[in-house]
């Protein structure tokens, strides 16, 4: 299995890897990847391969039935040859704003104490559908409680526990629709905030800010009716 650079600095955005293999599908399997996997309602990274005599963009990254890190090209052409050393260049930007947007959806999940029915991320607009048969009544209380607790620039940090410490605290799953990722022995859990200041802590496996205070200003977009108990509440990054 690949050696997971997002997971250990998600603020890296360049790293050497070594091709170990290709997918039948024409994906590249590096020995160290930098590039998160489509996963969690997170898009798969982008961004370029570059080698001796070669470059690759690459258009998104997905995880393999077999639990590997595939690198998608953007466009059919010949790829590294295994054994190839190349240099991994994170599209940055688009990464910087999912992890912006990632950690302002676990706040939203705080401020409406709701379960959590599905969510995508999203560069300009992310979104939590919650298990909500009616919609907020005050909208702008919800924005203006989202923003308070970003500002209070909170550290975000993850610790682990184990598959069967997870199976003893159910409350700790949010989501309804995605379940953690179980059997590997252990679990990551994303927690906002520390000790008597902490306002969340779930499982969750995608890529965030390291406090609070870099997701900026957030606004609340539509909320959309999407069947008789579910209400989908959509937010843009101010900038």
């Amino acid at each position: 299995m690949s050696d997971l650079l997002f997971r250990d600095d998600p603020y890296r955005s360049r790293a050497i890897g070594r091709v170990v293999a290709h997918t039948p599908e024409g994906g590249v399997i590096l020995n160290e990847c930098l590039f998160y996997p489509t996963g969690g309602g997170q898009p798969g990274d982008s961004g370029r391969l570059v080698w001796q005599g070669g470059a690759l963009d690459l258009a998104t990254t997905v995880k393999t039935d077999d639990g590997e890190i595939a690198l998608v090209p953007a466009e059919p052409q010949a790829l590294p040859p295994v054994g190839t050393e190349v240099e991994q260049v994170l599209d940055w930007e688009r990464r910087y704003k999912h992890m912006r947007m990632h950690s302002a959806l676990h706040l939203l999940s705080v401020v409406i104490p709701l379960p959590v029915t599905g969510g995508a991320v999203g560069p300009e607009k992310s979104r939590l559908d919650f298990d909500m048969p009616e919609a907020p009544e005050d909208k702008v209380a919800v924005e203006e409680a989202l923003n308070a607790l970003i500002d209070r620039d909170l550290p975000v940090t993850e610790d682990w526990i184990t598959d069967a410490e997870l199976a003893a605290n159910p409350g700790l799953v949010k989501t309804m629709s995605v379940a953690p990722p179980r059997g590997a022995g252990q679990v990551r859990l994303v927690r906002i905030g520390a000790d008597e200041d902490q306002v969340d802590l779930q499982p969750c496996g995608g890529t965030h800010v390291a406090r609070t205070g870099e997701i900026g200003r957030v606004r609340i977009g539509k909320v959309e009716k999407k069947g008789r108990q579910n209400r989908r509440v959509s937010i843009h990054l101010d900038s």
